[in-house]
């Protein structure tokens, strides 16, 4: 498994380094300390399968990169890794297409599950923020679980990427007005009224998304 680090501390490096190891004995972690410094590994690795960024950066704006990174680099889920983790950094972050936001006090058990919810799909979010509540990850949701149809599913998916309705309509081969009403459905669905807000409940019910399904037209 190879993962990037972005993060410029190098005893949170050696830190994350020894405790990825419970994830994957043969972890091959990257390290990045910058935006420059990412985009290179990236480059480099486009093969990484997690990138964790602390939001703190030097010479880069940790919200920027973030956003940059998930417009380049969409199919890698991204989990922050943040000492700051108060409700508008952390909806901010989802709103931007984090798949999880872990705080530095976090211990290594709490790490490990996170880092092991995103990558089969789930969305990690911090229990002491208000309104995610603490549940379980359940098993990988189907469309009628969630009271979708399967093509609301599929933007659900990709909604949960951070990904803009024109990014959605492009892989899914929809019109704009298609995926806006697929969108409102899926809102409907979850009794919420924003797309940060339906990670968030993703996270409360513990559901985890098949990230990788494609389904035909």
């Amino acid at each position: 498994m190879k993962i990037l680090v972005i993060d410029d501390h190098p005893l949170i490096q050696e830190a994350l380094r020894h405790v990825l190891t419970e994830l994957d004995a043969a972890l091959d972690l990257v390290q990045a300390e910058d935006a420059s410094d990412a985009h290179a590994a990236l480059a480099a690795a486009p093969d990484t399968e997690l990138i964790v960024l602390d939001l703190t950066l030097p010479r880069s704006d940790g919200f920027e990169l973030l956003s940059e990174l998930r417009r380049d680099w969409p199919g890698i889920p991204l989990l922050v890794l943040s000492a700051t983790h108060d409700r508008a950094t952390v909806e901010r972050a989802l709103d931007l297409g984090a798949m999880g936001f872990i705080p530095k006090t976090a211990n290594t058990r709490v790490l490990i599950d996170a880092l092991r919810l995103v990558l089969s799909g789930g969305v990690f979010v911090p229990s002491d923020c208000p309104g995610t509540g603490s549940a379980r990850p359940r098993a990988v949701a189907r469309a009628e679980d969630l009271g979708l149809t399967l093509r609301q599913s599929d933007v659900l998916r990709l909604l949960v990427q951070g990904k803009p309705n024109k990014l959605i309509c492009r892989d899914l081969s929809l019109s704009e007005g298609t995926v806006k009403v697929h969108v409102s459905a899926i809102l409907r669905a979850f009794n919420v009224h924003n797309r940060t807000q339906v990670v968030i409940e993703l996270a409360r019910r513990g559901v985890r998304l098949d990230m990788h399904a494609a389904r035909p037209r």
